[in-house]
């Protein structure tokens, strides 16, 4: 039987200014969620982003609660939690909380967050955000050793204790050299968002200097957002704008000095960027489930197809088709 480790993204985009449509989109995630889990997908992706055009998921702790609740295997990542954005204590109760409610199933990869809307909009130091990404790591990792600690000038303690010990699934992610350094200093997996062996290294490095011990994962190189259907044509027609309108919104969150090692045309901008750039590109794709197949069997355990269904608020009904044609034509067959 073919192991196929699947995961399903989550991140809300296609935001609707009518509260029902929104409300069944939420619903409709839940309800994959657990659909998933019943076809023993490996793993739910949550994000976070706030203050995006189209919509953008800003609240991926209380929807992992929601996710855990209506699941009992599947692990479910918040990929990244912009953890500056954090109170620190709130954010060590919080994330002890899912840990329990979860058994250990929840698992996030920090980051620091780079749109300076984001700060602002939450009334954080855009200009202090190193140091205090530093803090709250440092923070969360006192917090749940269970003992009291100096915070600010007092003696606290935190509770609850986390179920996972020492402390709940954490990574550090970035595509930043400081990044790389950032997790090797805390003891924490690296995970970057594409293969990128210079960071890679300079995280290795890190590690050997301090004395400590780690790893490094991410997508692989083949990694894309798959969406599948028999006519993949027909629905690049029907479906590829609302593809597009996600690739958009995150193409205009580019800084300079920011490396989008997926982005193939890192001068393509919101305002150029097309259908048939996007389609060039090959971070979005819509397959037949009979290529879906091919894949899983040329590559092995080594392909992870990554489910987009409701991306850029692709409608209930059609994300529910492709959601179902992956288990049903893919899946089960390759599972035998």
């Amino acid at each position: 039987m073919a192991v196929i480790n699947t995961t399903l993204r989550i991140n809300m985009t296609g935001h609707s200014a009518d509260a029902e449509q929104e409300s069944a989109r939420y619903q409709a995630a839940l309800d994959m969620a657990e659909y998933a889990d019943r076809h023993d997908f490996a793993l739910v992706n949550l994000e976070e982003h706030h203050c995006a055009q189209i919509g953008w998921l800003p609240a991926p702790l209380i929807l992992a609660g929601a996710v855990a609740s209506r699941t009992r295997r599947i692990r479910i990542r918040v990929c990244a939690l912009l953890v500056t954005l954090y109170d620190p204590i709130r954010l060590a109760e919080n994330l002890a909380v899912l840990d329990l409610v979860s058994r250990g199933r929840v698992l996030c990869v920090l980051g620091q967050g780079y749109r300076p809307l984001e700060f602002h909009a939450l009334d954080k130091d855009w200009q202090r955000r190193g140091e205090n990404t530093d803090f709250i790591i440092e923070t969360l990792l006192k917090a749940w050793s269970g003992e009291s600690f100096d915070y600010r000038g007092q003696r606290i303690r935190v509770t609850p204790m986390p179920y996972s010990r020492p402390h709940p699934p954490l990574w550090y992610g970035g595509m930043s050299r400081a990044a790389a350094r950032r997790a090797a200093r805390f003891g924490l997996p690296f995970y970057p968002p594409a293969p990128m062996p210079e960071l890679e290294a300079e995280y290795r490095a890190e590690l050997q200097r301090l004395g400590k011990s780690g790893h490094t994962e991410s997508p692989g190189p083949e990694a894309s957002l798959l969406f599948i259907d028999e006519n993949p044509e027909r629905a690049w027609e029907e479906i590829g704008p609302y593809l597009l309108r996600e690739a958009q919104e995150y193409s205009s969150w580019r800084r300079e000095g920011v490396e989008r090692p997926y982005e193939a045309d890192s001068s393509t901008q919101q305002e150029t960027l097309t259908l048939q750039q996007l389609r060039a590109q090959k971070r979005y794709e819509i397959i037949t489930p009979q290529e879906c197949r091919q894949r899983v069997r040329a590559a092995g355990d080594h392909y992870n197809p990554i489910l987009h269904p409701l991306c850029g608020g692709i409608p209930i009904e059609r994300a529910w088709r492709s959601l179902e044609l992956y288990v049903e034509r893919v899946l089960k067959p390759e599972r035998g």
